[in-house]
């Protein structure tokens, strides 16, 4: 999946053998500061995890359109656009299928809206995140993973519980995203709440997630959300990985013991 994105990769035409975000499979996440003059209707929002291909191909394209800056002058910007929307689309099937060593469990968890309620924010928007669901078209405004596993590749590992089955009850948060055109009107707040709900009927007791130092937004919405500062990457990792520093938040679930 999407790969550094709490700094993302300034996008100019390249060769795809260059492209080193793509050996990336995970994201940390992306809030931008940007304000935002289109407002939402909230309660025609929808909040769940996806299952249709039709709606993770939505889910890969807006994240391709949130984490990369693309030039449209560039040579081919369409074709390497598509390309990465593809990488992305088979990878997340491939983690939410449990074909992806590491991974117990996976799912994208999406906010979507009706195209007629979206269509004068962005006509970009509108034409490459749509789907279709249940004969009604939709689009994906935001979107999120929740991976329960030990750790996520490229990142530091969280430190609770502790013990024999520390696996099946630790997850992390990735790839948070919202359309920038949608941006403050509280969808990435919602997201994560919903990741919380799917976390805790998994069992889940401790979920993770990793922002880059110099993300101030991000940082401020995981904190609204319940999440604590538990630790923070090494610079020289940082620097080896060639991004921003990471830090590592964590939010305690209930436990449902009846699942």
């Amino acid at each position: 999946m999407p790969h550094s994105f709490c700094n993302p990769l300034r996008y100019c035409a390249r060769p795809v053998s260059s492209w080193r975000c793509l050996l990336k499979p995970i994201a940390a996440a992306r809030v931008c500061p940007e304000e935002t003059h289109y407002r939402i209707d909230k309660s025609l929002v929808k909040l769940s995890e996806a299952v249709a291909e039709e709606e993770l191909w939505a889910a890969a394209c807006l994240r391709v359109r949130t984490f990369y800056d693309f030039d449209p002058a560039a040579f081919r910007a369409q074709d390497h656009r598509n390309y990465l929307a593809e990488r992305e689309f088979e990878a997340l099937k491939e983690r939410i299928a449990g074909k992806r060593e590491g991974f117990r469990r996976v799912s994208c968890i999406n906010a979507t809206l009706p195209l007629s309620h979206v269509m004068n924010a962005s006509d970009d928007l509108c034409a490459y995140c749509k789907f279709v669901e249940n004969g009604c078209e939709r689009v994906v405004v935001g979107s999120l993973d929740i991976n329960n596993c030990h750790r996520l590749p490229d990142e530091i590992a969280g430190k609770k519980p502790e013990g024999i089955g520390a696996d099946f009850a630790r997850a992390y948060i990735s790839n948070v995203c919202v359309a920038k055109e949608l941006q403050r009107n509280g969808l990435a707040h919602a997201l994560i709440m919903e990741s919380k709900v799917v976390a805790q009927k998994w069992g889940i007791s401790d979920l993770y997630v990793h922002v880059a130092v110099n993300n101030i937004p991000a940082r401020n919405l995981y904190m609204k959300s319940g999440f604590i500062f538990e630790s923070d990457e090494p610079a020289w990792q940082a620097r080896f990985r060639e991004r921003p520093r990471r830090l590592l938040l964590w939010a305690g679930l209930p436990v449902n013991y009846k699942l």
